[in-house]
């Protein structure tokens, strides 16, 4: 019996850090917080956020990155969830505004409304400035399958996937919460109908 109970304790730490690592992919791990000349550590063109969940941090956490020298452009990406009021985008672009970005270094994208519109509005955004390499910023639950979209949704475009350390819906303990398996529930399921249909 206590065998059965110390497997099963192993089976679900194994679950919870096989899920936690897959879905919150980050290339920049290995990086310093300011890039360097390593390999995958360069700067990029463009620092892309896109909105949704704790879209403040999400920005945020974009916003740090440019102001480490990451990149020289901003784009934040995400219709208004109240269709009354400004754009997850215009809310973003406030908060870099404040955070004393150049308004010329931040582009917006107020219309997408799913990672997949996210990664086809902002390639034309990405193309117009003429950016090969951009940091996808996102939370964690949601940055495997973000890469993956735009992975397959945008060309000619390297993506390199740097998550939200920390918001509002996401933790290293997202597993002690209901709500933390029902995002990583249905970012799975997303990520295989990606897969099997092409579309989440």
């Amino acid at each position: 019996m206590i065998k059965k109970l110390i497997f099963l304790g192993l089976f679900v730490v194994g679950v919870i850090v096989g899920i936690t690592y897959y879905l919150q992919i980050n290339d920049l791990s290995d990086c310093s917080e300011s890039p360097s000349v390593a390999v995958d550590c360069s700067t990029v063109d463009a620092i892309v956020a896109i909105s949704g969940g704790d879209t403040s941090a999400r920005a945020n956490e974009a916003i740090n990155l440019y102001q480490s020298g990451w990149a020289k452009i901003l784009v934040f990406s995400g219709a208004a969830i109240d269709k009354t009021g400004p754009s997850n985008a215009y809310e973003m672009k406030q908060l870099a505004l404040k955070a004393g970005v150049p308004e010329s270094a931040i582009y917006i994208d107020e219309e997408a409304t799913s990672t997949k519109e996210n990664a086809v509005n902002t390639q034309k955004i990405l193309e117009e400035i003429d950016a090969k390499k951009i940091i996808l910023v996102t939370s964690g639950y949601h940055q495997r399958r973000s890469k993956l979209t735009f992975e397959k949704f945008t060309s000619g475009i390297t993506i390199i996937s740097h998550p939200v350390p920390i918001d509002k819906d996401w933790s290293i303990w997202w597993w002690t919460m209901p709500r933390g398996w029902w995002l990583a529930g249905t970012e799975i399921v997303k990520i295989t109908a990606l897969y099997v249909v092409g579309a989440a």
